[in-house]
């Protein structure tokens, strides 16, 4: 059977396992390495097969990178810093003044880890009213390896459509397809987000996407008096 390498803009299908180089594992889809991960926590483990576009940013650049020109099936990708999550930077350790941390009622204590307007950092040291805070991607510097598993090139124009609508926008739109144009049900206030992407919907998939506010459902009788009997 004659095999294909897979290129730039091919969707595919993976399972996969990334573990710091001989340690611990940090990231997986395969639900009995996410259980492991989760161990202790009180929800429910759910997982599936992880759809992206190749060389478009939608995984580790390293590992997007080596799968192009690579066939279906099983690879192991190691990677250095460079290639993975960045070397260390000793710029990115800072002093933060406890008195920030007590504005906000939070306790920062040696190796807990704070969200800074979306940076995350991990807290070091406490002292003499000086907090050290380390803004390093906490695998910044590491050896990383990755078990991928490539199940299959994905054809079908839905599936495509449904990964880069995850991707993007972190939710399953209803959508509908008519000629070149994607339209896309969206929350009313939320189209411009939408035209932010256009350019790539066009570049991947050769489709102008067009976000088509919905109002919220008005609530029918039934589910208005649901609602009251809960709030009785």
């Amino acid at each position: 059977m004659y095999k294909m390498a897979l290129q730039k803009k091919d969707f595919i299908e993976i399972e996969f396992v990334a573990r710091v180089k001989d340690g611990e594992v940090f990231d997986s889809n395969l639900k009995e390495e996410l259980e492991k991960l989760h161990q202790g926590h009180n929800h429910k483990v759910e997982t599936k097969p992880f759809t992206f576009c190749l060389g478009e940013g939608m995984f580790l650049k390293g590992v997007d990178e080596f799968l192009i020109g690579k066939e279906l099936g099983e690879h192991k990708i190691n990677l250095g810093p460079e290639k993975a999550f960045g070397k260390r930077d000793p710029k990115l350790i800072r002093i933060v003044p406890l008195n920030e941390f007590k504005k906000n009622d939070l306790n920062p204590i040696p190796g807990s880890v704070f969200n800074f307007d979306g940076k995350v950092a991990k807290i070091l040291t406490v002292s003499s009213g000086r907090v050290i805070v380390d803004f390093n991607h906490p695998l910044a510097g590491k050896n990383v390896e990755y078990n991928v598993n490539i199940l299959r090139k994905v054809e079908d124009l839905n599936e495509k459509i449904n990964s880069l609508n995850g991707f993007f926008f972190q939710n399953d739109f209803p959508f509908k397809i008519d000629g070149k144009r994607l339209i896309v049900e969206i929350p009313k206030g939320t189209k411009q987000f939408v035209e932010l992407f256009k350019d790539k919907y066009k570049d991947i998939l050769d489709l102008e996407i067009i976000g088509k506010e919905i109002e919220d459902k008005p609530k029918n009788k039934v589910e208005a008096k649901e609602e009251k009997s809960d709030q009785e």
